[in-house]
């Protein structure tokens, strides 16, 4: 995998990247929609993101296969709050399904690490995660720290709330 901070959003990108999103979601995971989905259900919340982007507000880390195909995204969303402008936000962090226990995460995480470092006077990332899929866990294992927990915050079905938990990782 070639991981690219910021890389040109073409339409094999976007398309990629929404396939991916939708892949991602078909398979259970948890990225802001429940199954099932196609790439296009999903393009909307990424055409916000792409306007985000446009306008500085927010930053794609994209993983590459081989073959050149979008198969990892971490967005990070940088504060405009003046108090806040210290830490980044973490959002839609997807790897497909097809690379789930290959390690691919783990260097998505390392890689948003790393790229979060590079953004002057960035200390620290703050990232949510669906409760009741063990995530927090995964996170933990890259570092993360479990900061919060709002019981019951995330309506997945008629009867299925989850948990929204708050990670941080410090960078300092």
């Amino acid at each position: 995998m070639r991981y690219v901070l910021d890389p040109g959003m073409d339409r094999a990108t976007v398309d990629g990247t929404c396939r991916l999103w939708a892949d991602v979601v078909n398979a259970g995971g948890a990225v802001g929609f429940v199954p099932p989905v196609t790439a296009e259900d999903v393009r909307p919340e990424l055409l916000k993101h792409l306007t985000a982007m446009s306008e500085g507000r927010t930053r794609l880390l994209a993983g590459f296969d081989a073959a050149g195909e979008v198969k990892a995204t971490a967005f990070f969303t940088l504060n405009t709050h003046r108090l806040m402008r210290h830490w980044v936000w973490l959002y839609s962090v997807m790897v497909h399904p097809d690379l789930q226990g290959t390690g691919t995460g783990r260097a998505l995480m390392a890689s948003a690490e790393e790229a979060a470092r590079a953004i002057d006077g960035v200390r620290g990332i703050r990232l949510t995660c669906r409760g009741g899929m063990g995530l927090e866990h995964f996170y933990a294992a890259c570092g993360y720290k479990e900061v919060g927990r709002v019981p019951e915050a995330i309506r997945v079905g008629d009867d299925d709330y989850r948990d929204d938990i708050t990670m941080w990782l410090p960078l300092t």
